[in-house]
């Protein structure tokens, strides 16, 4: 797993081992962002079911300003340190050892703006994708945000959260990615 383009492309990122966490692979991580940006200039992601962290520090990398990555797994926290670390964004992106289902809470209390929001919860537990309706409820999703979920393809997310809809979703393998954004 790896950086895949702006300023840290190709530096090398660590993830837990075992399967208690499923790293997004490469391909996939280079078609989300070719579809919602590649780039951006300045901007809040945040990045729930943190995991390695690498869809933050690839955010980061490629403009985005700062991250916030929920993960409750201690060892997961350690490998986001150290990707952080190693590509020297310890500065902007900001670790919460807390369950996902409690970001609302924690984000309404940073009076964070969200531009970016990537859900990445086990693939079991259909429930935790509840959590985007939390977070549209507090206020705390930009009116321009992009809201991206990974899952499994046998998956069937609704077609709206709140105020956001379905504008896509692609199947890569038995991975599934849906991205929301506001209705005019």
């Amino acid at each position: 797993m790896r950086v895949i383009s702006g300023s840290r492309k190709g530096m090398s990122l660590k993830s837990l081992p075992g399967t208690s966490t499923r790293p997004t692979s490469d391909k996939v991580k280079e078609s989300i962002f070719n579809k919602i940006g590649p780039y951006f200039d300045g901007g809040t992601v945040v990045e729930l079911f943190g995991g390695s962290g690498s869809i933050a520090i690839e955010a980061l990398s490629r403009g985005m300003e700062q991250a916030i990555v929920f993960e409750k797994n201690p060892k997961a926290c350690a490998i986001i340190k150290i990707n952080a670390e190693k590509c020297r964004m310890e500065e902007c992106l900001w670790i919460e050892k807390k369950d996902a289902r409690q970001a609302a809470t924690i984000l309404k209390l940073k009076e964070v703006s969200i531009d970016l929001l990537f859900v990445d919860p086990p693939y079991a537990t259909v429930e935790y994708y509840d959590v985007i309706k939390d977070v549209i409820a507090q206020g705390l999703v930009a009116d321009d945000a992009t809201i991206i979920c990974e899952h499994d393809k046998h998956i069937d997310l609704p077609d709206h959260y709140d105020t956001y809809s379905q504008i896509s979703s692609t199947i890569y393998g038995s991975t599934a990615i849906t991205i929301y954004k506001k209705r005019g």
